[in-house]
């Protein structure tokens, strides 16, 4: 099984090991005085201190314009469901509030967009049927 691994810049270490920890409920990995490696469900992500790349709502899908560029994570429903809740229990601002787009069709997912504290855009997206990600 491969993993996949992403690097990017964060602006303070503190506020990022609380948001990354807490609220998205990864787990810690190695780190330095200078960065920090977290599982994201199986993934790693290497958060560095530096200047965040800008994001702008240049995305178009469907009828939203959407954070680009971001990141983002696919997950069977029920995750993507109880990740939903708790975010909104934890009163993170969404771009893009918790909602599903292309009911009925190929491809129907439910999303959301949100920042981390760093301004960084991330996406999750849930499927009831992972097979049914690339269906066209």
């Amino acid at each position: 099984m491969a993993l996949f691994h992403y690097a990017y810049h964060v602006t303070d270490l503190d506020e990022t090991r609380n948001f990354y920890t807490q609220v998205l409920g990864c787990i810690e990995g190695r780190s330095t005085e200078t960065w920090v490696d977290f599982d994201f469900h199986g993934h790693q992500l290497s958060l560095h201190l530096g200047e965040p790349s800008p994001t702008t709502n240049t995305g178009l899908v469907g009828d939203h314009r959407v954070p680009m560029p971001h990141f983002g994570l696919i997950l069977p429903l029920d995750e993507w469901q109880k990740l939903a809740k708790r975010l909104t229990e934890l009163n993170v601002v969404f771009d893009l509030a918790p909602s599903v787009r292309f009911e009925g069709l190929p491809g129907e997912q439910w999303t959301m967009f949100f920042k981390d504290p760093s301004g960084n855009a991330i996406e999750l997206k849930g499927f009831k049927d992972l097979s049914q990600v690339y269906e066209k």
